[in-house]
This record gives structure tokens, C-alpha cells and sequence, in this order.
């Protein structure tokens, strides 16, 4: 066995790129951490039971080996330089054309880039894209956020929430005065996912703004149906966080032209406008992490090469099947969301029988080197939390679902 640095990953020796590497049971060469004595029961998976990579976060995510050495290939001329001469203006401009083919964006759409998560975005949209009023579908943790930032803002009116018990999701609602309609493509605390749409019976001039911080790259989307569709790089990107990313309809750009020139005072850091002057530059407003946008550049181009967001979507398909199909089939483990067509693609969240404890299983795939399957925890399940991002291999979610059945049995 190798010294074991905490909380680390079953992975091959040198690794190939989860696009077309070995999805096979790992090989000798596999690193296998050194138990800490007491920290888990005392239960070794076997080796050829374990996945080719052991990481399975709803993010962080994994991150493909590919393109953590093509990072290193050019660290030496591109990191530590400046984020608005030709080297890094390069890669935001490879960034935004990949990003406009991915998701098959009409020629008249913009894309904005900022520094900072999600989080940042909303209070950017706060400022700078509510005109008076929105509406938010609330349905687990990070839906519920953007509400709570508009509800304390003393320049805008009180959000309309519509609220959901946490494995389903709530629909929007055409009201009377709301100009921005706050959607969540993709929950990430309950594995619950929606089809966007524009409401039936909106006003022409509201406009949809959708949060797909973990959906964005992993689950199909029609450019027509979002005037604003936000995200952050760390999940099926496979990137750093740090950074958000939007979409933008040509409403959406109006929309926060006008908000700018009006008498709103907006902090230039969170300025919308300001983030899309520097975009179409190719830049950002302050320095930004340029490892992140080199990950997430190369990870648009590894899915552009593999078919584009039907590629993407489609190991997520994959993955999902191989999942839910053991839960469905299992005698201890259940689907968390009821209705197939809401249960997650990118997030799967699965419930175990109370005889199994899922904090035990999950410290003990921990020490066996499979990471990052606890379950949220403010939704307080007896769950487990699974990605299954487009860089994760759909085989490996079969590898984890045997590994999980051997620690269920081993625990019985």
C-alpha cells in the first residue's frame, strides 16, 4: 500500500481522460489509501470492484486527468501572466465560441463571464437585472437562496415564492408584475431536475433567468425558452470554482443596459454591465483564476469534440440509467425522487433502507479511496449523493454501485 493522503481518490497511474480511457476494474498500479485506524469499520473493497476513479462530488467535481496535464503543458507561459494581454484573452475568447456551439446559441445571445460563484451572480442580478419584481421556484437549498437575497433588498419589491417539499419541484406561474421569472434548472441538494420553459401567459417584456450552476453542460436546454442562463464552472464542467458564467438573450442584454444607465447605484464588482463590456473583450473585470478558465475551456472543447451537448447529456443518460436501474432493483436502496422524469441526471440522490446507515457506508468508501458520496447535509437523509457529472465515467457508477452492495452486505 501507498502512504495515504487524506481523502484520496482511487485513481490508475497515469490515468487516461475520461472521454476514452479505461472504465475497467483498476489496475495494480491503483492507489489504495492506509485506513486510519477507527475513523471507519474495518471492510477492504476488493480491487477489482472498485472504480477507475474515485470520485464521485456534487462539487467540487472530478476533474479529467486530460486536462489537468494539458494545464500543466502550458503553465509555464500562461500561468502568473496578464488577464488582459493575448495569452489569457485567448482562452476566454476559445471560452465564449465554444460555449455559443455547445449550447447552440442564436448569433444575437451574449455570454458574460464574472468572477465568483453563483452566489455573486445572484446578488449581480439583484442589482442589475430585477427591474421591480421576480418570482422564484423553491425547491431545496440553493433554489431557495437567490429568493432570500431579493427579499433583502431594500430597492425591490417582495419575491412571489412558490415553494416545493424537498424530491419534487413546483411550476411557475404568470403574475401580474413580475419581470424576472427565477427557475433552477437542476437542484443540487435533492437531485431534482426541471425542463425549462417560459411560463405560459408571461408578460413579452419579463424574462427567465436560470439558475444551472449544476445542470448547465450535462442536460439539454433550449436557448429559446431562458433570457439569462447562469452557471459556475465546478461541476459538469470540471473546472475550479470562481468564476460565473451567463447566457444571455438580447433581452437580457437591454435589460441591463437600461438598469446601468439608470439612477440604481450598483457596486462595479457585481455590475452586470461592466462584466459585459469586459466580455466582449475577451476579458474579465477583475483578475481571474486562471487555471479555472484554462479547465474550463478545455472541458467545452473535450465535449465539442465528443458531439457537443448531446454527447455530454448523454453519459449523464448513461450514468443515470446505471444508478437509478440498482437502486430500482435493490432491497435496501430507493430513488430519493419519486417521479422518473424529475430525478436528476447530473445529481442522483438515493435513499437506504434505516438498517443501513448511509454515514457509515460513505466513511467507508472513504477509506477504500471512493470520495464525496455524503448526502446534503441540511436535508438530514439517511442518503447518499451521487455525481454523475459528464466527466465521470457511466461505468464507474456501476463500479460504485457493487462497491456499495459489498459494504451493505459487509455491514449486514
Amino acid at each position: 500500500m501507498l502512504s495515504h493522503v487524506p481523502d484520496q481518490p482511487v485513481q490508475h497511474s497515469g490515468a487516461s481522460s475520461s472521454r476514452d480511457g479505461d472504465a475497467g476494474a483498476p489496475s495494480p498500479g491503483v492507489r489504495v489509501p492506509v485506513r486510519v485506524p477507527g475513523s471507519a469499520p474495518d471492510i477492504t473493497i476488493p480491487l477489482s470492484l472498485l472504480p477507475s476513479d474515485g470520485r464521485f462530488g456534487s462539487g467540487p467535481s472530478k476533474v479529467r486527468p486530460d486536462a489537468v496535464d494539458a494545464l500543466a503543458a502550458v503553465a509555464r507561459s500562461y500561468m502568473g501572466t496578464s488577464h488582459r494581454q493575448a495569452g489569457v484573452r485567448s482562452i476566454v475568447g476559445r471560452l465564449r465560441a465554444g460555449l455559443r456551439s455547445l449550447f447552440s446559441l442564436p448569433d444575437d445571445y451574449e455570454i458574460v463571464l464574472g468572477n465568483g460563484g453563483t452566489t455573486v451572480f445572484w446578488d449581480a442580478a439583484v442589482f442589475g437585472l430585477i427591474e421591480r419584481k421576480s418570482q422564484h421556484l423553491s425547491f431545496g437549498e440553493f433554489s431557495s437562496k437567490f429568493a432570500s437575497a431579493v427579499a433583502a433588498a431594500p430597492h425591490l419589491d417582495a419575491p412571489d415564492v412558490i415553494d416545493a417539499p424537498p424530491g419534487t419541484h413546483p411550476l411557475p406561474a404568470a403574475r401580474e408584475g413580475v419581470d424576472v421569472y427565477a427557475l433552477t434548472h437542476n437542484e443540487t441538494s435533492t437531485g431534482v431536475m426541471m425542463d425549462v420553459r417560459r411560463p405560459d401567459g408571461a408578460a413579452p417584456e419579463s424574462l427567465v433567468a436560470v439558475d444551472a450552476t449544476s445542470g448547465a453542460g450535462g442536460l439539454r436546454v433550449d436557448p429559446e425558452e431562458f433570457d439569462c442562463y447562469y452557471f459556475a464552472p465546478q461541476k459538469c464542467f470540471g473546472a475550479d470554482g470562481g468564476l460565473w458564467v451567463a447566457l444571455c438573450s438580447p433581452a437580457a442584454v437591454e435589460r441591463i443596459e437600461r438598469i446601468s444607465a439608470s439612477d440604481r447605484w450598483i457596486p462595479a464588482s457585481i455590475d452586470l454591465k461592466t462584466a459585459l463590456d469586459n466580455s466582449r473583450l475577451d476579458q474579465t473585470y477583475n483578475t481571474p483564476a486562471l487555471a479555472t478558465l484554462f479547465l474550463l475551456a478545455t472541458q467545452v472543447d473535450w465535449m465539442l469534440e465528443g458531439g457537443g451537448l448531446e454527447f455530454a447529456a448523454g453519459r449523464c443518460d448513461h450514468s443515470a440509467e446505471n444508478l437509478y436501474g440498482w437502486a430500482e432493483a435493490s432491497s435496501y436502496a430507493t430513488p430519493f425522487v419519486a417521479k422518473p422524469d424529475e430525478r436528476s441526471r447530473v445529481v442522483g440522490t438515493i435513499d437506504l433502507d434505516p438498517a443501513v446507515d448511509a454515514g457509515t457506508v460513505c466513511q467507508v468508501l472513504r477509506a477504500n479511496g471512493v470520495v464525496d458520496t455524503d448526502s446534503y447535509r441540511k436535508l438530514g437523509r439517511n442518503q447518499l449523493r451521487i455525481a454523475m457529472f459528464p466527466a465521470i465515467e457511466p461505468e464507474d457508477i456501476i463500479a460504485l454501485t457493487r462497491c456499495i452492495d459489498f459494504v451493505a452486505d459487509a455491514l449486514s
